[in-house]
This record gives structure tokens, sequence and C-alpha cells, in this order.
């Protein structure tokens, strides 16, 4: 009997009980199937994980520590007094309660979650109302995930009014930098027109627009706030609270509720059926951020950015208000089936009468989300003596496939092979595959991928919680590519993405260069549709999946990428260097380990030229000016990431923002004068090879950007006039390959997917 045998069997004679005995809805309704989800997912986790750990008790303590993060990451919604109760209530018991299929602790911390919040923003309002006076000498810690929860309502308070105060001086600089800007426009546009005769002036153009105060929209933030935590269903809290105990395995197991699993799919397969619009949550409405060109929604051309949709009907049926409802759900009553009619009511973002309505009736279609697809570039590059070369640039964000397969499914590989033809075909010297932004995908894609580049042999060893190994790999001799080969990376590279460029290194296939090492994620995940394992009568409660990892995969020569990532063999300084997100820095994360070396024939293109190849590129970024620049910024966020504090005085604030200002200001002046042209180069797309232009969408979900946060983000991004020094220089490193490389003559095109076995 299998294993999806048993537990359906272990689940029939608990099923009936646990249903009926879920308490009655207190202040969410509950997930009907939320007991039978939480024990299946709880016996799958023992019994498929790979790390084969018990739920104990201290696994239920890890459990409870991560929901409340889950809610509360910077300790400042809830206080100690709630922690100290909940922890002796289930800092031992979670584990049984879980595999009991009692899930009502999730709900308890939610309601109290909801009650510390509603209090937090009452005090808010009160802070806001008060204002803030910024001449005095004190700071504020953004980040308190370390931090312990305040002790007391009091203790509660001063972080509070620390962090209004913040956000509160972060508006007015932003409104002193906007007022600065507008007299500057006004006065250039001032000095332009002088002497001309004055453009007439309409009269609704006279009329001022309202300016919200930053009392109003700071409150309005935190009403956001609270209303986004309020639209939790019963689903929502139930995959918190799972996902919870799953990331007490390893960071990359998951319980995936149905709406998230829809989504995790459209992301795999890059396409979805629907209108072809972006919506984000906004005061209540679904707002359409951005219309996806040629989608069916822009083909209509009633419909614009900044409408808003205030109900949904399927087909001839009726209307259905969505004004309050959560986004997740208004987008899923959109999409449907391909050819299928949905009609929507909307408030056009331009009516001068408050009261107008449209209704727009639209067809449903498949919408490609290219966003994500592999693309490329051509570029000429001078080297010296005058003499230009041409270097193709691969980019591929991820490692698509479509898991249904058929003979048009979605894929990388595929993709990666026609673009290869066409870089070859407009006569690239040597190839740039850049996986800076590749968080992974498919282990498949990964391997097959991989075949391009060699003639034949294993890419990856996998080992299963069992210890069995196999090996996978390419045994089609014929390349599309066999030239010199450049492989850039960063630490945003992960999972699939750090498969190829180490399959590429220990091959001796291609030269890898960027940040000091890759994410370092070295396992493998499978996604268990949870109704498999019930009954059919329980099957309409849409129970979701769960993304388990089940193997660890290690490099032909016997190390793993897991924690480690992989190392450059020419180290690129970056941003990247100082990032904590990566692997090793994750709760839960599992070891590195080595198993033997898979049996393989090294083809060595590049041995013995790295140290050359590393001692030009050293030498041009001594000489960079914008790798000086880089270097600079690096030892000043080394410098902030040490000290967390921030200052809450105006006039430090006004000259650390004057000081980054001139900085900006002098390299744009520097970058000018020395008159250096970027790259020039020719863009390759897919749809520019199919002939035509498909509908795009600019994202693989619907857009949150206005949905508030408790925490900062950091994000260390180019000037707009800075070049991507990076890419630069890995395209000088790709010259200088070509330049010691030998013509290859091993360069057979293959432009149909490659097989992957496993051997």
């Amino acid at each position: 009997m299998n294993s999806a045998s048993l537990l359906r069997r272990s689940f029939t004679a608990l099923l009936a009980v646990l249903l009926a005995g879920a308490p009655a809805s207190a202040a969410i309704e509950r997930y009907p199937g939320g007991p039978v989800v939480a024990e299946l997912v709880s016996r799958l986790l023992e019994q498929t994980h790979y790390a084969r750990k018990p739920i104990d008790d201290a696994v239920s303590r890890q459990f409870l520590k991560n929901y409340l993060d889950s809610f509360d990451y910077n300790h400042m919604l809830l206080e100690k007094s709630d922690i100290d109760e909940f922890e002796s209530k289930y800092a031992t018991t979670l584990d049984d309660r879980v595999k009991d299929g009692d899930v009502e602790p999730a709900y308890e911390i939610y309601g109290r979650v909801i009650k510390r919040l509603e209090e937090r923003v009452a005090q808010v309002k009160r802070l806001s109302a008060a204002g803030f006076a910024y001449d005095i000498d004190e700071s504020v810690i953004l980040d308190r995930h370390e931090a312990a929860w305040p002790a007391t309502p009091k203790e509660a308070a001063e972080v509070w009014r620390q962090r209004i105060k913040h956000e509160f001086l972060l508006e007015h600089l932003s409104r002193l930098k906007a007022a600065e800007a507008k007299a500057a426009a006004e006065k250039k546009e001032k000095d332009n027109i002088a002497g001309k005769e004055p453009a007439p002036v309409k009269p609704e153009d006279t009329k001022p627009a309202k300016e919200t105060s930053i009392q109003e929209t700071v409150d309005k933030r935190y009403d956001r706030l609270l209303r986004s935590y309020e639209e939790y269903d019963g689903a929502d809290v139930l995959q918190t609270y799972l996902s919870a105990l799953t990331h007490v395995f390893d960071p990359h197991t998951d319980y995936l509720a149905a709406a998230q699993k829809e989504n995790f799919d459209i992301s795999m397969k890059l396409s979805l059926v629907g209108i072809g619009a972006v919506l984000r949550s906004e005061d209540g409405y679904a707002k359409i951020v951005s219309l996806v060109p040629g989608g069916p929604a822009d083909t209509d051309k009633h419909m614009k950015a900044g409408d808003r949709v205030e109900a949904v009907a399927q087909g001839d049926g009726p209307f259905i208000e969505v004004v309050g409802m959560k986004l997740d759900k208004v987008v899923s009553m959109i999409r449907g089936e391909k050819g299928t009619t949905v009609r929507l009511r909307v408030l056009p973002v331009d009516a001068l009468d408050p009261a107008v309505r449209m209704t727009v009736t639209l067809v449903r279609d498949q919408i490609k989300l290219t966003d994500q697809e592999a693309k490329a570039r051509l570029y000429t590059l001078t080297r010296k003596g005058g003499r230009d070369i041409k270097i193709g640039m691969l980019d591929l964000p991820s490692f698509y496939a479509d898991m249904r397969g058929g003979d048009d499914a979605k894929s990388v590989t595929t993709d990666a092979s026609r673009l290869l033809a066409e870089l070859k075909k407009r006569g690239a010297s040597a190839l740039v595959v850049d996986l800076r932004h590749d968080g992974g995908g498919s282990l498949a894609e990964a391997v097959s991928l991989s075949g391009l580049f060699i003639k034949d042999g294993p890419i990856v060893q996998v080992r299963d919680s069992r210890g069995s190994i196999r090996v996978l790999g390419d045994t089609e001799e014929a390349m599309a590519y066999g030239g010199p080969l450049v492989v850039l990376t960063s630490r945003a590279s992960a999972s699939a993405a750090e498969i190829f460029p180490a399959a590429m290194q220990d091959y001796g296939r291609g030269l890898v260069v960027g940040d000091k090492s890759t994410f370092g994620k070295g396992t493998v995940q499978s996604v268990l549709e949870l109704n498999q394992y019930l009954p059919p009568a329980y099957r309409s409660y849409k129970p979701g999946a769960l993304k388990l990892t089940v193997q660890k995969f290690y490099r032909v020569s016997g190390g793993s990428t897991q924690h480690r990532g992989v190392l450059p063999d020419i180290h690129l300084p970056s941003a990247g260097d100082l990032s904590d997100s990566t692997e090793s820095s994750q709760k839960n994360a599992l070891p590195y380990d080595e198993i033997e070396p898979a049996s393989y024939a090294r083809t060595g293109e590049t041995d013995g030229r790295i140290p050359l190849l590393a001692k030009a590129s050293a030498e041009r970024l001594a000489a960079s000016q914008e790798f000086e620049w880089i270097r600079e910024d690096l030892a000043r966020w080394e410098k902030q990431k040490t000290d967390k504090t921030l200052s809450l005085n105006e006039k430090k604030r006004l000259a650390e923002r004057k000081a980054d200002e001139d900085r900006q200001a002098s390299r744009k002046k520097e970058r000018l004068a020395s008159k250096l042209k970027p790259m020039a180069f020719e863009e390759i797309t897919l749809a520019m090879l199919d002939g035509k232009t498909p509908p795009v969408a600019a994202s693989t979900a619907p857009a949150h950007g206005a949905e508030p946060r408790m925490d900062d983000e950091e994000g260390f991004e180019r000037a707009p006039d800075a070049p991507d020094a990076i890419l630069e220089e890995s395209l000088r490193i790709a010259g200088d390959l070509a330049a010691v490389t030998a013509p290859s003559g091993a360069q057979a095109s293959s432009p149909g997917r490659r097989k992957t076995v496993t051997q």
C-alpha cells in the first residue's frame, strides 16, 4: 500500500470528528478544512521531508516563534505579556495539537494581533494629531527583529512614538524636496518663456489640487495596514500558521493554500488566462495599475490605469460587489477559462461626476508573462587597437517550465536555444549568461540548459533522505553553443541558477564571475497536491499543496551548493557582497556536506587562463572610476549596517541628504565630463523572433505596491545615470576569453528542447 493510501486510511476515521469538532467562529470564520489539512501536513512533514525529523517539543517552540514573527517581525505589535502567555500555553503543545488537527491557537493568536493593531492604530492617530518637533537629538532603531518585545505598555508606546516620528520626518523631508524641485522647475520654465506670450490658462488648470497633510497620510497608511490584516480569512490564517510549521524544517518548505498554489503554477509556466490587467489593493478597491499590451483590457480601449473595479460578474450572471474584498479573491474572480466572458463595473479615474460607473465586458484570453522569460542582447565591444568584436548576452530571469508538458509547453531551455542560434547568426564571438536576478525554478531545466553548452555528461547529483544518489545529465553530443562562455552571478542567483554555473565551472567549460558567492540554496522541492491524500468527499475544501524539500543536490565534483553557494573565478565587487539574504543566514537551513564526485570528462576551456583573465580584470577595476565609487559605497553601507540607528533630527538628516545628493551630483558631472559612451547593443526577444508582440504582463502576480509595510526596505540601486559596471566588465572578460580561446568547430545547432535523463 502506498503512502497516499496509508494517509487516506488514517484520516477516514477522524475526518468527521475533526470537522464536527471545529468551534464556532469568533472574530474570523474558520476555514472548514483546517483540522484535516493541519494533520495531513504534519504527517507529510514527518514522513516525507528530507530531514526526517519528528514534530516534537523542540519543533513546537520554533513553530510558535515563527508564527508570532510572521505577524510581528519587528517585535512592535505584541507585548511581552502576550508572548509570555502564548509561550506558557503553546511552547510545548503546538506539536501535539497540530498533529491532532487542532488549529485554534492560530486563530487565537491572530485575534490578539488584530486587537493590538487596533490599539496601535489608535495610538498612531493620537501621536499624529499632536505632531512632532524635529530639533531634538534622538534616534530610532528600525530593525527590531532581534530586540525583545516591549516589556510594558509604556515601553511599547515609546517604541511607537519613535517609529511614527520617523515616518513624519520622512514625509516632511520628502515634501521639502518636492517643493525644492517644483520651485526649480518653475524658475526654469519662467526663464525659458521670458519675453514670450504666455499660453492661455484653462479654467480647470486654476483649481489647485488638494494636498494631503502628513497627518492624513500617516493615518491613512495605518488604516490600510489594519484593513489588510482584517482582510485575512480562515485560509489565510491557516496558510500563515502551517508555513510557520514548515519553516521549522527548512526555509523552502511551504504550505500553499489554493490561491497561492495557483500563483505558483503561473510563475512556473509564465502564463495565465485573464483580462491582462495588473491590480493592487487601494482603499478597499482593486485599482488598475497598468494594462497588459495586447491583452483583452488593452485592446478593448475602455479601461485605463487608475480605474477602480467595484463589482465583477461572470458572463450574464449577477454582479458581485468587490469593494473591501481581498485582492486575491477579486483576482480569482477575474481570471477564468479562455474564451469565457467577465463583466466589470468600473469607477473611471477621469470621471468628472463621482457617481459615474461604466460596465466593461471582456473575453478572457491567455496572457504571456514575458517579463520572466529569456531574452538576449548583442553588444559591440571595442578592444585595444580599435578592433570591434561582438559579445552576446543571454539574460535568464528564471528557470521556468510548464509542468503540464506538451509540444507547446513553455521552457527556458527551448527559448534559450532559439536566442543562442540568433546570437550566433549575428556573429557573437563570446557569450555572457546573466543569472544575477535568477532565483531558480525547475531542476530539470537547469540540467537541460547545461546540455546546450557541453557535449554530454553528468550535470548534477541528487541525494534523497534515504541516501540514494541519482546523477542527472545530458546524453546528446550536439551543442547549441560551444564558444567562449562567461556566467555572471550574484547573491540573488539561487537553486537551479546555481546548478548551471557550478556545472560550467566543474567542467572548465565557462568562467564564473560576480558577487563573492551565489545564494547557496542546494535543495530540491516537490509540490504535493493535498487532494490526492484525501477521500473525494473532502476535496471540495480545496486543501492546496505542500511544497516540500525532498532532496539535496551536489556538484559533479562532489560538493554541495547548499550554504556555500558557487564561488566566482573572478570576483566583481557589488552591493550584493553585503547582503544578508543568503541561505547561510536563513533559520533552519540544511547544512553543507559533500559526496563522492561523479564520473565526468572535464573539457577545460578555462584551464590555465583564469590567472591571466583575473589579472586583466583587476587592472581595469583598479583604473575604473565606477568601481572606485562602488568600493566607496560598500564601505559606507558596511558602516550603516553596523550602526542600526537613524537620527530623528531634521538638521542631521538634511545634512546627510545633502551629502548624498552632492555625491551623486559630483559623480554625474564626472560621468558627463568623461564622455564615456555606453556599449552599443541590439535587443533580441522571442517576440521579435516570432515576428509578433504577444500580450506582456508587468508581473507574474497581482501588484501589491501600495500595501503598507511595518519595516523599511533597503535597496542599493544604481543611480539612474550610472552604467551597469558589473555587466560591462563581464563583457570585457568575455572579450578577453575570446581573444585567448582557439576557435571551436563543435558548435552544432540544437534548436529543440534538450533531453534530460537519469543515469
